[in-house]
């Protein structure tokens, strides 16, 4: 249910409001938008049926959400939300935020390499695992925290905001100390301790849709990071599996507008998994700003040859740079802007 206050409605009229919601054994959430304040009421809607809420001073109305997925919703929040990632750099707005580098991190030498050249082509966010889900248990897993210690010192040194994956609720206070946004994958789209765990910190998320999961199954994981307090939240579109085997997943570029319908939350695209194959991703980074998306994940390796995971689908730094220049064109043909420094 949707509280909506008046506009002039005073600090002590929402905290009375607030007060109340809770006395009843349900959870408040205030979002102060352009024009209007309103307060999400998450529990059973039943207990409020019967409490007169319209008659407190400072409402305007009560509106019940229709939506399962609740805070998530545009019922809730009519205006998009625009998601602070810290270092300036925002999501959600006009500017498209492009996220960039290898999948793995390798070693710190190789990790400033690709950092530098990401960053003079105009991405702003440096991606890099250091815990990496694979489908088989001999392959590279990752360097952990060490790794993490390396994303940090490189972010640092250029002034780059960080991102890596979390895979584990036991982990989630490491990788907060050292990245800047923390990615859920797609394996852990619906691994509900872990979408807890983030929901209760104070740093934005990233969370990818999971290979076999409809765009209401995203948002339905979604709401239990705000439903936590957490209500900075990007959602990613990286493909999901087919029957279609030409590429390593199937980009829903069709998720971008329906998502767009359904939630206030920002989306962006990764070209890179869906693709699979490094030949695939300028056409599919294209088409996902093309429709409306909020950023892009691009993988990015000096060296695809010699990587040690999805070197296939890593662009290298030149042709990513030519990406670049060409999504400018398309961001501004669709009125949205890349780095004004490309």
């Amino acid at each position: 249910m949707i509280i909506v206050l008046k506009p002039e409605v005073t600090e002590a009229q929402i905290k009375h409001i607030i007060d109340k919601v809770k006395g009843l054994g349900l959870t408040p959430h205030v979002s102060k938008g352009a024009e209007r304040t309103i307060i999400g009421v998450i529990g059973p809607e039943d207990v409020l049926r019967v409490t007169p809420l319209e008659a407190f001073p400072g409402v305007e109305n009560v509106i019940p959400v229709l939506a399962p997925f609740r805070l998530v919703s545009r019922e809730f929040r009519k205006e998009d939300s625009v998601i602070d990632l810290g270092k300036g750099i925002k999501i959600g707005g006009k500017e498209i935020v492009v996220m960039a580098g290898p999948c793995t991190i390798e070693n710190i030498d190789n990790l400033f390499e690709i950092a530098r050249e990401v960053k003079k082509a105009g991405a702003t966010v440096l991606r890099g695992g250091a815990f990496k889900p694979r489908t088989s248990p001999y392959s590279f897993q990752g360097l952990g925290k060490a790794g993490l210690q390396m994303l940090r010192e490189v972010g640092n040194e250029l002034g780059l905001v960080t991102i890596s994956e979390v895979m584990d609720s036991r982990d989630v206070d490491l990788v907060a100390e050292y990245v800047d946004v923390l990615q859920i994958g797609c394996r852990n789209m619906q691994n509900f301790n872990l979408l807890k765990e983030v929901g209760a910190i104070k740093k934005p998320v990233l969370l990818k849709r999971g290979m076999a999961s409809t765009v209401k199954d995203m948002l339905m994981s979604a709401e239990y990071i705000l439903s936590g307090g957490n209500f900075s939240v990007i959602l990613c579109e990286r493909g999901i599996r087919t029957f279609e085997d030409s590429t390593r997943n199937t980009l829903d570029i069709s998720a971008v507008p329906v998502t767009k319908q359904l939630s206030h939350l920002p989306i962006i695209v990764d070209p890179s998994h869906a693709a699979g194959k490094w030949g695939l991703v300028p056409s599919l980074a294209k088409a996902g700003i093309a429709a409306g998306a909020d950023g892009l994940l691009i993988e990015v390796h000096n060296r695809p040859e010699e990587a040690v995971s999805d070197g296939a689908q890593s662009l290298i730094p030149e042709r990513f740079s030519e990406l670049m220049l060409q999504l400018k064109g398309i961001a501004n043909s669709v009125g949205r802007k890349l780095n004004e420094n490309i």
